[in-house]
């Protein structure tokens, strides 16, 4: 089942986490940090086990990404994913956000609930914070995607950054 993380769950966030980043497929994350963005996380728990996780983080006045996106290896394929990422989009829809983004390697699994690639260079430089500490800075080879819940035409991103290109 799907549900807002508790503190307890943050081991096992990091654990799942940590898996992906170590094959490079994710930026890693410290406990500690999960710990302070735990508020943020969405898990499937099964029998007692987080099987997946997913967190919405806030970034500006009507931008939010989705991140730390991980389904238990051999679980891939069940649902699980598709569950949290919904969740997610429910949560940002109740919270007023416009826009979602993600960087990912996965783009047609994002491409699934309405996501498009944009160029990175069309997210604002705020986005950037967490890259610095990411091994493939500055050669990052994700792909942007981004999803408008705003019902805005979609791909005019220019209006909602423009304070922070100045």
């Amino acid at each position: 089942m799907v549900r807002k993380a508790r503190l307890r769950d943050a081991p096992a966030i990091h654990n799942l986490v940590s898996f992906y980043a170590q094959r490079g497929l994710l930026l890693p994350r410290s406990l500690s940090s999960i710990y302070e963005h735990i508020r943020d996380f969405w898990v499937w728990e099964e029998d007692g086990e987080i099987l997946g996780c997913c967190a919405l983080q806030i970034v500006w006045d009507d931008l939010a990404e989705i991140r730390s996106f991980a389904v238990k290896e051999g679980r891939k394929g069940e649902g699980i994913g598709k569950a949290l990422i919904d969740a997610c989009l429910q949560e940002a829809r109740e919270l007023g956000v416009g826009k979602i983004f993600s960087l990912t390697y996965v783009k047609d699994y994002f491409e699934r609930f309405g996501f498009s690639v944009v160029d990175k260079s069309e997210l604002p430089h705020k986005v950037w914070g967490d890259c610095v500490n990411c091994p493939k800075f500055p050669q990052c080879d994700e792909i942007a995607v981004i999803l408008e819940l705003d019902g805005s035409s979609g791909g005019c991103l220019e209006e909602s950054f423009q304070a922070d290109r100045r």
